[in-house]
């Protein structure tokens, strides 16, 4: 058994100007870490394919589809570089196909590991998706990845029970709306409060455990939240299958957030979330790459998460 990396070019193709945070660069910084860890050879490596639109609809309305689809082909017969859907989420040329092959990654990944043919995933991808509402696009994100995927093994695949597990510094609400009604799909997270997106904390729905903290939180006391609050909800939801998006901008060193974690807390977060799958979930993991934007901090934190995935630290 083996934990894929699925990616694909056009994942790289969309960007949104030299100024934005949210880059190509951010996937290069992944791709050269893990060769620079030794690991890249021990994993396997699996190309995107496009997402069915069907897949889409299960989560996002026909009029946030059609929003992204239509204004990139309106750029390519106006000759503008961009189309903002927001003041920090743009579209370009091929940011089309980049949401396809993203959605498509989680997708493909979420088969496989039904299937047996892997243990495990890393989906390295972009744009990103947890703050993609049903109803429209926000906060660099088109479409709601992990979402897509997790319906998919619910509707398509026949799972029962599954978890979502969102450990980036901005709360995911996109991911919470889409799933708000669906005691099907357990959602834990820890996010900086208050923050963008200034969504509201719910606490008082039992299958969303999403904990706000304040800014300048470490590790310590996210692993204790870890311990206290997420795995007693997990182990009670006894989730088939477990998604993770992986945003890696509580790191100390990312100025996108003001949270305090190292690589050794996302590492040792891995851990706690594979012994959940262990016992409930045949240890089936899809992770999908979220937020990072501090290119150093981002590689070597997707490195100690994929190395145990892998079980090789």
């Amino acid at each position: 058994m083996t934990t894929a990396i699925y990616s694909h070019p056009d994942c790289k193709r969309h960007e949104m100007g030299d100024w934005h945070p949210e880059s190509p660069a951010r996937l290069q910084a992944i791709e050269d870490q893990l060769i620079a860890s030794r690991i890249d050879g021990l994993l396997e490596y699996r190309e995107a394919p496009a997402v069915d639109v069907e897949e889409i609809r299960r989560v996002h309305t026909d009029g946030a589809i059609q929003r992204v689809k239509e204004n990139v082909s309106a750029l390519a017969a106006s000759g503008s570089d961009y189309y903002p859907l927001d003041a920090d989420t743009m579209l370009n040329l091929h940011s089309w196909d980049a949401a396809l092959r993203a959605a498509g990654a989680a997708v493909a990944a979420t088969d496989a590991v039904i299937d047996g043919e892997i243990e495990n995933a890393f989906c390295a991808i972009r744009p990103p998706g947890h703050h993609a509402r049903p109803s429209e696009s926000m906060g660099f994100c088109l479409f709601g990845n992990v979402a897509i995927a997790a319906k998919h093994a619910l509707d398509v695949r026949g799972l029962q029970r599954v978890a979502i597990v969102d450990f980036d510094v901005h709360h995911g609400n996109g991911t919470e709306e889409a799933f708000l009604n669906d005691p099907r799909v357990m959602m834990v997270s820890f996010f900086q409060h208050p923050f963008y997106p200034y969504s509201a904390v719910l606490d008082s729905v039992p299958h969303m455990v999403n904990l706000p903290v304040p800014a300048y939180t470490k590790g310590d006391e996210v692993r204790r939240l870890v311990l206290e609050r997420w795995l007693p909800a997990l182990n009670a939801h006894k989730p088939e299958m477990i998604f993770i998006s992986a945003g890696f901008d509580a790191h100390r060193e990312d100025d996108l957030g003001q949270m305090g974690l190292v690589e050794a807390d996302y590492a040792w977060i891995t851990q706690q979330i594979m012994q959940v799958a262990r016992e409930h979930a045949k240890g089936r993991i899809v992770s999908c790459l979220e937020g990072g934007y501090n290119l150093s901090a981002l590689a070597r934190s997707v490195v100690a998460h994929v190395k145990v995935l892998a079980s090789l630290d």
